[in-house]
Parts: structure tokens; C-alpha cells; sequence
């Protein structure tokens, strides 16, 4: 509960009467300070008049003020600039490092407060807050959505960025490392970051106006012709697979030209429960056809403001083999298995505006972080249960920018029971 403790200071939920120290001294809390989420003491800079004389420094908080000594407070120099110490049940004195005898300031959590706070604990509803939702002002609603959205782009431009740094600032490599991770839709989105993080794109620069030879280097590096790392389904008939036969003699070829050594093992691709669409073979002939075609480079999708036409642009298809199959040496009804349009737009919203809000970030360029947002309105939501159970609360959901917010909102307070931090959380429990 020490956090709701440091929630009630927060937010100013102060008792009605004067507050006062355990030794009878005033207490007026002019600014309560700004939160600290690491190491040291809970809230810096506070502004507070003790007996009249105004104070400027650091709040601890504790359920128990025995809680400072426990937690070795009382020999860490770090908190001799604490200035009060706050707590729900005071139980003894407190000391700093340097012997200076602390203030302190009994805080209790109002009932009601409390009450609401162990529902949101406990309930198995989702979202735990819906009774609430509907209550609220649009303006409370959009704004706290706006700011997920923000956290969420910037939390995913912070991992492009990441992968900047990693390719030693070629965006061209962050690009692509990026765009294969969202080739693998989730489920396989790992294994396809880690073979597009060695896959030789200079060897496949040098072969890149012929579809055969990308699609042997794209399936060959990634362990998808070795007869081993097949499913068992398809073990037993690619070696009568003539399209197999040739794709296992190009990779040879082009491993010994370039000196490739080492495939992804077989354990890093998953096919449980995955539609055939899914299959990593298909991807990645899709990723090597679209590699082929150079109309999703990054100087073309960076600059793009339109939807439509970043939907032309991975508009892909796979070559002819691929239409009649889905794994090696088992034929299918033919299709063209181009990426559908709600692909596209997955991608569109994990790869294209996550890597423009980072380029803007990496170039001082406000202007891309907007052209991210504004193409995420532009965008129809995705569909999971995630949204129906929001949309049933009564918070609308009419663009992936909308969608985009929501899921911030599941996996990064709902999931972690962090409603104290989540503006719905506020209203719930002061309501």
C-alpha cells in the first residue's frame, strides 16, 4: 500500500484539518514535488512551510516510520537532504546519515480511497475501471489517450534506435531489421529480428534484380532449406520437390561465393496454431519479393504521407512456385498470397510510423514525429478483444491511433496493475 501512500501525497488527498508534525509544528505543502521512480528518495523538490519557514528539498514516505531505519535510510547520505518524512503510522523517530533528527508528517489514506483501490486490485472485470468510462468528459478521455499514444511510438522508436545504434547508424540495415520483425506478425517477430540482424544484405545487394537468387539467400540463411529444420510434413516430400532441389543448389552456390557460415536453427521458427499465411517460408518469400522490387525502401516510406500510398508500396505478392504452395513439395489451390490490406496496414503501424517518430527524433525533425501521428489517424484500428472490451465501456475507438493508445494502455498498466499511474485510475478513484 505504499503506493497508494505516495498517490494520496500526489494528488494533494490531504484530511480536512491543519497538518501538523508529530510535534505540533505547521504544515503547509506548497508543491509536493516530482515523483522519482529509481533510486533515492520518493519525491524531489518539494516546497514546504514548516512552522512558517518555507523548505526545499526532498519527501521520503513510508507505511511505518520505523520503515526508514529498516530500509537503511538512516546511514545512506543520499537522504540527508530530505526535508519531511511522510508516513501512514508513525511508530518512532528518524535519523539522517548526518544526525539531523527529521520531521515528520502522519498521513493517513482516506477509507474511501483505499476501498476503491483494493477493488481495482481484485477484480477480475477488464477493464477493472469500466463502471466509471462512460462517465467521463471526452476531453479527460482524449487527452489521456494522446498521451499513450505518444509513450507508446516513443517506446517503439526507442527500440529503432536501439537497432541504430547496434548497425553503427546505417538506417538502411535498422530499416530492414525492423520491417523482417514485423514480417513475423507477432508469433515469429523474434526469430525474424534475429536472422534480419545477420542476413548479408550487401552479398543480397549484388543479386537483387533476381527473385530466385533472393529467395534462396533470404530462405537458405534463415535454415528453411535444410531438410532437418523442415516441418516433418514436408520433410517427407521435398526431396522429390524439383523447386527445393534447385533452391538448396543456388544457397549452396551462393554460401560459398559469399562465405556465408551458420543458418538460424530450426528451433527459433514456430508453426503451431499459425495459419498457412503465417508460415515463415511465406513471409519470408513475400520480404524477398518486396527486397526485389525496391518500392519499400526507406527513402520512399519515409517521405510518404498518404495511406494509400504506402499501401501500393507493400502491395506483394510471392513468385510462382508459391502460389500452389506453403511448404515445400505440398500443393495447394493456387493464389496469389499477396499481403492483405490488414497486413499492410500492421505493418504501416509498427514498422513505418515507430522508424518516421525515431528518424525525427535522430534528425531534430518535429515534422516526421507528426507525419507518424497523422498517418495512425489515417489508419482503420486493429480488431482483437483488446478494443471490444473498451469499445463496450464506451470509449470509442476510431482509427489505429485510437487502437494504438489502448493497447499502451492494456500491456503497460492494466497487465501490471499500475492504475495508480493511469488517468482512469484517478477518476476511478475519486469518483
Amino acid at each position: 500500500m505504499e503506493k497508494l501512500l505516495h498517490y494520496v501525497w500526489k494528488h494533494r488527498i490531504y484530511p480536512l484539518g491543519p497538518l501538523m508534525t508529530t510535534k505540533g509544528q505547521r504544515v503547509e505543502i506548497i508543491d509536493p514535488g516530482l515523483q522519482n521512480f529509481h533510486a533515492g528518495p520518493d519525491f524531489f523538490n518539494a516546497k514546504v512551510r514548516i512552522d512558517g519557514t518555507l523548505w526545499i528539498g526532498n519527501v521520503e514516505i513510508h507505511l511505518r516510520s520505523s520503515d526508514w531505519q529498516h530500509h537503511g535510510h538512516i546511514n545512506d547520505a543520499a537522504y540527508n537532504n530530505v526535508i519531511l518524512h511522510v508516513a501512514e503510522s508513525i511508530d518512532g523517530e528518524v535519523f539522517t546519515a548526518d544526525g539531523r533528527c527529521l520531521p515528520q508528517l502522519q498521513l493517513p489514506i482516506p477509507e474511501s480511497v483505499h476501498e476503491r483501490y483494493v477493488e481495482l486490485l481484485q477484480t477480475d472485470d477488464y477493464p477493472r475501471c469500466w463502471r466509471i468510462l462512460s462517465q467521463l468528459s471526452p476531453l479527460t478521455v482524449h487527452a489521456w489517450m494522446s498521451a499513450l499514444l505518444c509513450e507508446r511510438l516513443q517506446t517503439r522508436a526507442d527500440r529503432c534506435l536501439e537497432r541504430l545504434t547496434a548497425t553503427n547508424g546505417d538506417w538502411n540495415r535498422t530499416w530492414f531489421i525492423t520491417l523482417a520483425r514485423n514480417f513475423g506478425f507477432g508469433v515469429n517477430g523474434d526469430a525474424f529480428e534475429r536472422w534480419a540482424r545477420h542476413f548479408p544484405l550487401q552479398a543480397a545487394a549484388k543479386h537483387r534484380d533476381d527473385a530466385f537468387q533472393l529467395e534462396a539467400l533470404f530462405l537458405g540463411t534463415a535454415g528453411l532449406l535444410e531438410l532437418d529444420n523442415l516441418p516433418s510434413s514436408s520433410q517427407k516430400v521435398a526431396t522429390s520437390d524439383a523447386y527445393y532441389l534447385r533452391l538448396v543448389g543456388e544457397w549452396n552456390y551462393l554460401s560459398h561465393k559469399f562465405q556465408l557460415k551458420g543458418t538460424m536453427p530450426a528451433a527459433n521458427w514456430r508453426y503451431l496454431r499459425l495459419r498457412p499465411q503465417n508460415f515463415p517460408h511465406l513471409r519470408l518469400v513475400q520480404l524477398a519479393q518486396l527486397y526485389h522490387l525496391g518500392q519499400a525502401t526507406p527513402d520512399k516510406l519515409l517521405h510518404a504521407t498518404q495511406r494509400k500510398f504506402l499501401q501500393q508500396a507493400l502491395d506483394v505478392g510471392v513468385t510462382d512456385y508459391w502460389q500452389s504452395h506453403y511448404l515445400f513439395g505440398l500443393e495447394t489451390p493456387c493464389s496469389d498470397k499477396r499481403l492483405s490490406e490488414a497486413s499492410r496496414d500492421l505493418i504501416i503501424i509498427n514498422t513505418i510510423c515507430p522508424m518516421l517518430f525515431a528518424y525525427g527524433q535522430a534528425h531534430s525533425d518535429e515534422n516526421f514525429q507528426e507525419r507518424a501521428l497523422n498517418l495512425l489517424e489515417q489508419l482503420k484500428p486493429e480488431r482483437n478483444f483488446i478494443l471490444r472490451q473498451w469499445q463496450q465501456c464506451g470509449v470509442g475507438v476510431e482509427n489505429a491511433a485510437d487502437s494504438q493508445a489502448l493497447i499502451q494502455l492494456k500491456q503497460e498498466y492494466c497487465d501490471r496493475h499500475d492504475c495508480l499511474r493511469c488517468r482512469f485510475g484517478y477518476e476511478y478513484l475519486k469518483f
